[in-house]
């Protein structure tokens, strides 16, 4: 009995701090976009300051016959 309380703990705890650790690292909204470079459908690296002072909409979805 001791063991199952010691794991709803355990468990309880880690739920906590994984919850605390991801809310400080999600943006919110308005909130500046980080530096990043990712690769285009082309393959070619296009960085954040290539888009200055322009929208930019970034969309991600999942490659063809790919899980997700």
């Amino acid at each position: 009995m001791k063991w199952i309380l010691f794991a709803a703990a355990f468990l309880a705890g880690f739920l906590l701090w994984r919850g605390i650790a991801f809310a400080a690292g999600v943006p919110k909204t308005g909130d500046a976009a980080p530096a990043f470079t990712l690769s285009d459908q082309s393959g070619k690296s296009r960085s954040l300051a290539d888009f200055s002072g322009k929208w930019l909409v970034l969309y991600f979805f999942p490659r063809a016959d790919t899980p997700g």
